[in-house]
């Protein structure tokens, strides 16, 4: 299935080390503080980024790693600002901050060089992996400064930076494992494998998040090892959850994974459960909403179901295990919404959207970010279903909603092509329904393209599901969970409103004369040009995507859910069978 993709960005890496130069001196006159804090991880992060992407640059270029004054450079660099971090996660973000880093070397080194493909680290932008769960994790593990670190490219290799600084260790290697997704391996060179393996009668620490669906990342590094004379109790590995490797593990790695040492420590225990003191969430929360918060729930992995509507039978489905992190706060008797946003530098803009959505009367109100969790104002309301709502007024708040989009957020970054989005369609549709209806789809989207190449992405919502509305006390209705679902991990990201009018043609089941008044709503008060050629392919698209989406959802999960996940599936089949007869 075609459904997440990388969310990569071409940069020059001088400029980007101009940046994180001027970060780290602002994070030194920063005063002290959770914000100076903030920026410390958001700095480390994109120094990560940085080095990633020239330490995967140099491997394309020698086929393998080797010894590179670049990467020790790099390596030096991130080592220096995860000891700032630890010193000022442990002093509870207070006291001075040391950060004297000379970063000439690395200036000189990538002056001139043409941009850099970086990859964005999902784990923090998107699965809650706390730089803080890393360092607490190695300072727990009691293993010796003689340590050697390893991290697994991409996010392992700040990851193992943070483990490296944490255990007063030298700064960390960094591999990158290649091949089939199930059976990735290592290639080092003699020279680097020389300096890994100086000492083979110490401990190994093997960073990285994970693991997936084989858990192959870490078994790469692992057998390189033990294949060069490290033994296997000599192996720590360091990932960011607790579970076993996925179902595609081979016997060998899942019995390695069971009887080796494990570092871990989730984030519900660095910073949820922890008592309100400084590096408490809840803590957090109070300062931006200005008084005490008495409680969080949590509401991940679709237990806000609960509170969206009391009948089980009558939730909407969840993929469970791909929801963001999630909260309701709680004070007297106000309540605000929790949610992970990411750890990256998308916290302004996510803050501005909502500012001018809020100001519409479209959204609820977002409060403000507090260390990658966006606070908003948690709506009373009650489901679209149960409301009451005239068909025509829930015609009328979308379509006011989308053409505001439309008129007034212009796209912060690109999504996918239409030859992305075409190759995305029917290689789902292909895996569901068979290479016919997929030939079928890809003409009939190939036939009306030409409508759509010429058409301007802007800040779509991406998600226009009936259960993500609700009615207020007073007959509004507001659009919830508006504001990063275009930036999300997978590929679709900032497209043509076209995709969200799509998006709601098939979301509410809209009946032909139904389509078409939205349709005008859009184009006449949001200014954009929609045909019905432009919609036939951007609901292609679009059920394509869902198609494959939901189908992964039924493929990992085993539950009660399945039922749910197999309707909505259904459903969309269902829609999908008629756009092709039609």
């Amino acid at each position: 299935m075609l459904v997440y993709g990388d969310v990569e960005r071409l940069e020059l890496p001088a400029d980007v080390l101009k940046r994180i130069d001027t970060a780290m001196l602002a994070c030194r006159q920063s005063p002290p503080g959770r914000r100076r804090h903030e920026l410390l991880v958001q700095t480390f992060i994109e120094t990560g980024e940085l080095i990633q992407g020239l330490a995967d640059r140099e491997f394309e270029l020698n086929g393998a790693d080797d010894v590179s004054t670049v990467q020790e450079t790099g390596a030096k660099l991130l080592f220096a600002q995860a000891r700032a971090i630890l010193v000022s996660w442990q002093g509870h973000f207070d006291g001075d901050l040391s950060l004297a880093t000379d970063t000439s070397s690395l200036h000189f080194n990538v002056s001139g060089l043409e941009p850099l493909r970086m990859k964005q680290a999902e784990g923090y932008a998107f699965y809650a992996v706390y730089p803080e769960s890393y360092l607490e994790a190695a300072l727990q593990s009691k293993l010796s400064p003689n340590t050697v670190v390893i991290g697994i490219r991409s996010i392992g290799l700040s990851l193992a930076a943070l483990v490296a600084a944490a255990l007063g260790a030298s700064p960390a290697f960094s591999l990158r494992p290649v091949g089939h997704p199930f059976r990735r391996k290592v290639n080092v060179k003699a020279a680097l494998a020389e300096q890994i393996l100086a000492r083979t009668n110490v401990d190994f620490a093997i960073v990285d998040e994970g693991p997936g669906l084989s858990g192959s990342s870490f078994a790469s590094v692992a057998n390189w090892l033990e294949v060069n004379g490290v033994a296997p109790s000599r192996l720590s590995f360091f990932p960011s959850h607790g579970g076993e490797p996925g179902a595609y593990a081979n016997i060998a790695h899942r019995r390695r994974w069971q009887e080796s040492s494990k570092h871990v420590l989730q984030i519900g225990d660095l910073i949820v459960k922890a008592p309100p003191a400084a590096r408490s969430l809840q803590n957090w929360v109070g300062e931006l909403v200005g008084q005490p918060v008495h409680a969080l729930r949590d509401i991940s992995g679709g237990n806000w179901r609960a509170l969206y509507c009391d009948c089980a039978e009558n939730w909407p489905p969840s993929y469970r295990q791909m929801e963001k992190l999630k909260f309701v706060a709680t004070a007297d008797d106000q309540s605000w919404h929790v949610k992970f946003a990411g750890l990256c530098r998308s916290d302004r803009e996510k803050l501005r959207r909502g500012a001018l959505l809020k100001e519409a009367g479209l959204t609820p109100s977002v409060v403000g970010t507090c260390h990658g969790f966006l606070i908003e104002e948690w709506v009373k309301g009650v489901p679209l279903e149960t409301s009451g709502l005239h068909r025509h007024e829930i015609l009328a708040g979308i379509g006011n909603y989308l053409a505001f989009r439309a008129r007034h957020l212009a796209a912060p970054h690109g999504g996918a092509s239409f030859e992305a989005l075409c190759q995305m369609a029917t290689t789902n549709v292909n895996e569901v329904e068979g290479i016919e209806a997929a030939m079928l789809l890809g003409r009939i989207m190939q036939q009306k393209g030409r409508s759509v190449r010429h058409l301007i992405p802007v800040d779509t919502d991406n998600r226009l599901h009936r259960w993500e509305w609700l009615v207020t006390s007073g007959g509004r209705l507001q659009k919830t969970d508006a504001l990063d679902h275009n930036s999300a991990h997978d590929m679709i990201g900032c497209q043509p409103i076209a995709w969200d009018v799509a998006g709601a043609c098939v979301e509410f089941d809209l009946s032909a004369n139904e389509r078409d008044r939205l349709v005008d709503i859009v184009t006449q008060e949001g200014n954009v040009g929609i045909d019905d050629g432009i919609l036939v392919v951007f609901e292609a698209a679009y059920l394509g995507f869902q198609i494959g989406l939901w189908s992964m959802a039924l493929a990992s999960d085993e539950s009660q859910e399945r039922e749910r996940i197999e309707k909505t599936l259904a459903r969309y089949l269902g829609r999908l069978q008629v756009l092709l007869e039609r």
